[in-house]
């Protein structure tokens, strides 16, 4: 059996699952990119793939993440040419497709299901939708993420396995499909596997709510986003969003504009001028 997620945390967690239960027995891969944000045009065709791999590289560049995008760590191509190969090989072989209602994991969904298709009823999915949990007090909760449930919850989350079926190979990569062709560069899930898409920018008003008028470091202002925002996406774009905002003079910062810890910001002010490197 192949397990497959989306978060490098979910990998630990479903592996000390596979520790418990032997019937889960099998090696777990991580879809790494976050199809959740920018462009989709081609995505699976030489030009996509660069123009992507591009876009990443101006998000990161300068930033914590500088330089990931050049580095051999995410090659979700590699991944599914390496996935294809093993199936073809081993007619025995299944798949099983963990994912939490989340836009990240539902993006990845979409994303992989291209390479899914020869392989339909050896493939299943396991989507936790507005399924209770127990966490480890041993409340009842309701995961966004497949790392926020314990590894012996996992236990019972496997009865949840269901082959994908012909017809949502059908609809889904029909839907993705339009997805792709509408080059807006933010997902965001409506419900069920229903996904919805806005600009570049959508995460912009949002992030002004947490810059006052006193200084604060860029990563202070991102982790509050993250832990207050009703929709919220990851640091290394938020901060790619914040250094746009800045290089558009809405801001008053000080320090080196890198990484989040190396430079404030706070609320533009007439008396101040911008120290920005």
């Amino acid at each position: 059996m192949i397990h497959i997620v989306f978060n490098e945390a979910d990998v630990k967690v479903l592996n000390e699952a596979i520790a418990m239960d032997e019937t889960l027995a099998g090696e777990v891969l991580l879809i790494r990119d976050d199809y959740a944000v920018g462009p989709l045009d081609n995505i699976y065709v030489g030009e996509g793939i660069a123009a992507r791999k591009e876009w990443w590289k101006n998000v990161l560049a300068g930033g914590d993440y500088d330089g990931k995008a050049d580095s051999d760590e995410v090659d979700d191509y590699k991944t599914a040419a390496t996935l294809v190969g093993n199936m073809r090989r081993n007619e025995e072989e299944q798949i099983w497709i963990w994912a939490a209602q989340n836009k990240h994991d539902v993006s990845g969904y979409y994303w992989l299901l291209n390479y899914m298709k020869e392989f339909q009823s050896r493939v299943s999915i396991l989507y936790l939708n507005n399924l209770p949990f127990f966490n480890d007090k041993g409340h009842i909760f309701y995961p966004n993420w497949l790392y926020e449930i314990p590894a012996k919850e996992f236990l019972k989350a496997k009865k949840l396995a269901r082959e994908i079926t012909l017809s949502e190979f059908e609809v889904d990569p029909d839907e993705w499909t339009r997805l792709c062709n509408e080059s807006k560069g933010v997902r965001l899930l409506e419900g069920g596997k229903k996904l919805m898409q806005d600009d570049y920018d959508f995460y912009d008003s949002e992030l002004k709510r947490f810059i006052t008028p006193d200084w604060q470091k860029a990563s202070k202002i991102i982790n509050q986003f993250i832990n207050k925002a009703k929709n919220t996406t990851g640091d290394a774009y938020l901060l790619w969003r914040l250094k746009t905002m800045i290089a558009q003079d809405m801001f008053d910062v000080q320090g080196k504009v890198e990484n989040m810890k190396d430079f404030e910001v706070k609320s533009k002010s007439s008396g101040n001028v911008s120290t920005a490197e």
